[in-house]
């Protein structure tokens, strides 16, 4: 007899498709089912938001507050245009800002420095819109004042800057702020992924060429970056312009058209508007908060439709270089 033991003789069967597991029939249902389950909630919302604006949006004899009667359009206006003002200024402050932050994080902060600093910046994110409305309204306000006196003496010729100065702080400059502080951490989130992707090899190749790290930031970096820094500056948009508490909290909700970010009488947004006045609304006036609603969510829509198109097309065209 052999001391040997006779090994088992690997079959067909064992390899065969029926007795893998069917973890992987089970995942592509579940991928499936919550893909489509996205499309039939979003469908869900926009059906609501049309059945309920209807009634509102061939009205012609909404009271506009000024004496004077108008349909849809007229009453969302000034509360259209300080939506989409609030949110760009917002977003021209924070890009810049979140994008340095997230480079010294990435090129330049020693890694457990830059590990906390990270740590740090995600957990603004955190933070609920009501802390922040509170912040603004009373501590941010407070300590914006001189800023507003100081922008209303020295630079009052400015549209920007003209008009009487808030006494209390309360203006579209305080409300941008906040915005600004509350999309940081979207931008800077995103931007830091982008940039630590960026290539070992095109980064010594820079220094290699003589170049120094501010050359070598804006020849390889920015450049293979660009994509990136699109998707978090329209997703940090899309925050900035649904933003309801914060701001309602800073701003009255004013159905004006003021350029002027320092005075008490700013525009007032679309989120704010609702949240301020859908609890005491009925009957038509509901019907017409309702379709403001509809208003916003075809903007924020179509802001997400651009940045992916703008980030389709830059994929393409780096693609093809």
């Amino acid at each position: 007899m052999s001391s040997q033991t006779a090994q088992p003789a690997m079959t067909d069967e064992s390899l065969s498709p029926s007795s893998k597991s069917h973890g992987d029939s089970v995942f592509k249902g579940l991928s499936t089912g919550s893909g489509v389950l996205i499309v039939v909630i979003l469908a869900a919302v926009a059906i609501f938001l049309i059945v309920q604006a209807a009634p509102a949006l061939t009205h012609q004899d909404f009271p506009l507050g000024d004496g004077s009667n108008g349909g849809i359009l007229s009453y969302v206006g000034p509360y259209l245009f300080g939506t989409l003002y609030s949110a760009v200024l917002a977003l021209v402050l924070a890009v810049p800002i979140g994008v340095g932050i997230a480079l010294f994080i990435a090129l330049y902060a020693p890694r457990r420095f830059a590990s906390g600093l990270g740590y740090v910046i995600d957990l603004l994110a955190a933070v609920p819109s009501v802390v922040y409305g509170l912040w603004g309204l009373q501590t941010l306000s407070l300590i914006l004042q001189p800023v507003h006196r100081w922008l209303g003496d020295y630079l009052g010729f400015i549209p920007l800057f003209g008009g009487r100065v808030s006494g209390t702080g309360r203006s579209m400059l305080t409300a941008v702020v906040v915005l600004a502080v509350m999309v940081l951490p979207i931008i800077t989130s995103m931007c830091r992924e982008v940039f630590l992707q960026v290539p070992d090899r095109q980064i010594e190749a820079s220094y290699a060429l003589g170049a120094t790290r501010w050359e070598m930031i804006r020849q390889v970096v920015f450049p293979y970056s660009q994509s990136g820094i699109i998707s978090a500056s329209m997703l940090a948009l899309g925050r900035a312009l649904g933003e309801t508490m914060a701001v309602a909290m800073v701003l009255s909700a004013a159905r004006v058209v003021n350029f002027s970010i320092i005075t008490s009488t700013s525009s007032g947004t679309i989120a704010s508007n609702i949240a301020l006045s859908f609890p005491e609304a009925t009957g038509l006036t509901r019907n017409l908060l309702i379709a403001t609603g509809l208003v916003l969510f075809v903007i924020t829509f179509v802001v997400n439709f651009i940045s992916r198109w703008v980030v389709a097309r830059r994929a393409d065209f780096s693609g093809a270089n």
